[in-house]
């Protein structure tokens, strides 16, 4: 009995331990409260921050206001690239022409030193048939043959000019010409004959002069053929007899 009349006076006595009392607080007040504090702690952290870069010496107006002034710059950066590129097309146009230009100027260049080339040869025929005797006046002859190879494999050009001489009477050599050309392919060589039978009356091979005549032309053989030599023989119309005959020198 004594012994439970002192387990509660130690319980509810002077000696009891001591009892605090709270206020109950739902937990959305306590969140919100939370809440509260957060967001003001961010602003205050955000007006630090602010204060720290203006203590520095950073002011965002300013910064917002140089990059205005760089994207004005860079506009005008492009704006300017883009009338500098329309100059250096508009030159490079103007350099294309010129080339162009160049190009057929040297081209006509080229002609013109064929064609001074050829009045000099022609000038030298004549001279050659002013002073030629009246034994070769009544020769007709084949001068200046030549075959020269084109960049394309196979194809040949030839040049030959026929002088008749110089005598007054002589009457306009009416006939053809005709082209023997030997190749060699396999071991073995073989002849063509220019014109063929279906190009017998060619406009190309039929000759009509009263001194001379130049003649220039073009023939193709096998790619994978050599070519070994090229004869000219004229004969006058109606005579199965070669009045001339010429081999041509072959080379560039």
């Amino acid at each position: 009995m004594a012994r439970g009349f002192k387990k509660l006076r130690q319980r509810f006595g002077i000696a009891a331990p001591k009892v605090s009392v709270r206020t109950h607080v739902p937990w959305y007040v306590r969140w919100f409260a939370l809440a509260v504090l957060l967001a003001f702690s961010a602003a205050l952290a955000a007006w630090m921050y602010d204060a720290g870069r203006r203590f520095a010496g950073f002011d965002r107006s300013e910064v917002e206001d140089e990059l205005v002034s760089l994207r004005q710059e860079i506009g005008t950066s492009r704006a300017e690239l883009k009338r500098l590129q329309a100059i250096a097309d508009a030159a490079d146009s103007r350099m294309s022409i010129e080339r162009a230009a160049q190009s057929k100027l040297a081209e006509q260049i080229r002609t013109l030193e064929q064609d001074n080339a050829r009045l000099r040869e022609d000038l030298a025929i004549f001279e050659n048939v002013l002073t030629s005797d009246a034994r070769n006046a009544q020769a007709l002859t084949v001068q200046r043959f030549k075959v020269v190879p084109e960049p394309v494999p196979g194809e040949f050009r030839y040049q030959l000019v026929l002088l008749a001489g110089a005598r007054k009477d002589r009457s306009p050599f009416q006939g053809r010409v005709e082209l023997l050309i030997t190749v060699q392919e396999g071991g073995r060589n073989a002849m063509i004959v220019l014109p063929d039978r279906g190009e017998a009356e060619s406009p190309a091979f039929r000759l009509g002069f009263r001194h001379f005549q130049r003649l220039d032309g073009r023939f193709r053989v096998n790619p994978s053929a050599r070519l070994v030599s090229v004869q000219a023989r004229v004969f006058e119309s109606g005579s199965p007899q070669a009045k001339a005959t010429q081999s041509a020198t072959i080379g560039p």
